[in-house]
């Protein structure tokens, strides 16, 4: 069993979470994730490592509740456990040797794209940082951005907050200036990811997403998180969870891999809706 021992509410569907894991935090890097079940009938999810202290001995994950079993955790207090906790899994997010580089991230995926910023700043790197969501509604981790970006760009769909606009808008500004850097590296929705690609491909600079398939078992076992790749004019299938998170953006075939991601939507719903159903049968 896992302790929860902090629980913050970063907006309305995203909530923060740190729990008490010394084995995975002392292994834990940037660009890992982690696989729960809230309770020993519940389905394995994966979740990124947000952040870790070595110290505490604590692992920070940051959800967005979309689905029943996120919901479930959501309802998990301070002080309460989780069943099950596993990691760290993947592969980290190659930093070595980087002298200046953008991350870009948006929504949700601003919390995978926090510890990458936070490790590049750490070595010395310096860092550009562009995240982007719908609304000032909807912003998280504008603080910790701040500390470890040399420049930050916050947009919003709406304009509501920072500048109106996708997070392409900054990026293609500053290579219209000339601007260059060691490596893009993009974390967020599936179009987002498959666009920022689209915009650093001409500049040639290196560009790396960070991919989130469906997943069960994390070890490549279920074949879940297959991703097909198109590498030197050949299509290639590599499994997200033991060769990745991250791959080449420019090999990565985005419209089967948003076409795979919808699959389950609609189960997904249900599953959701009757979780939602059954907390109001319990609070009544």
């Amino acid at each position: 069993m896992y302790k929860i021992v902090k629980k913050e509410f970063l907006n309305p569907t995203v909530t923060l979470m740190e729990i008490e894991a010394p084995f995975i935090a002392a292994k834990a890097e940037p660009g890992q994730f982690i696989i729960l079940r809230v309770d020993n009938e519940g389905e394995r999810i994966p979740l990124t490592v947000a952040g870790y202290d070595r110290k505490k001995g604590t692992v920070t994950i940051i959800f967005q509740i979309v689905g029943a079993t996120t919901a479930l955790l959501n309802q998990k207090a301070e002080g309460e456990f989780i069943s099950d906790f596993v990691g760290p899994l993947g592969k980290k997010t190659e930093t070595d040797g980087l002298k200046k580089v953008c991350i870009v991230g948006g929504g949700v995926g601003c919390a995978i794209a926090l510890p990458v910023a936070r490790k590049l700043h750490e070595l010395g790197c310096h860092v550009t940082s562009i995240i982007g969501f719908r609304s000032k509604d909807l912003l998280i981790l504008e603080k910790e951005f701040t500390d470890v970006s040399d420049k930050l760009y916050i947009m919003t769909d709406d304009g509501s907050y920072g500048r109106q606009g996708n997070v392409c808008v900054p990026l293609n500004e500053m290579f219209a200036e000339g601007e260059s850097f060691d490596e893009v590296i993009t974390i967020g929705p599936l179009i987002m990811m498959k666009f920022v690609v689209a915009a650093v491909r001409p500049t040639g600079i290196p560009c790396t997403v960070s991919m989130n398939p469906i997943m069960i078992d994390g070890t490549g076992m279920c074949g879940g998180c297959r991703l097909t790749l198109n590498r030197d004019g050949k299509k290639v299938t590599e499994f997200a969870c033991v060769d990745g998170p991250d791959f080449n953006g420019y090999e990565v075939d985005f419209d089967e891999a948003m076409s795979r991601g919808v699959m389950y939507r609609d189960f997904e719903r249900h599953a959701y809706e009757e979780t939602c159903n059954l907390f109001s049968k319990e609070v009544k």
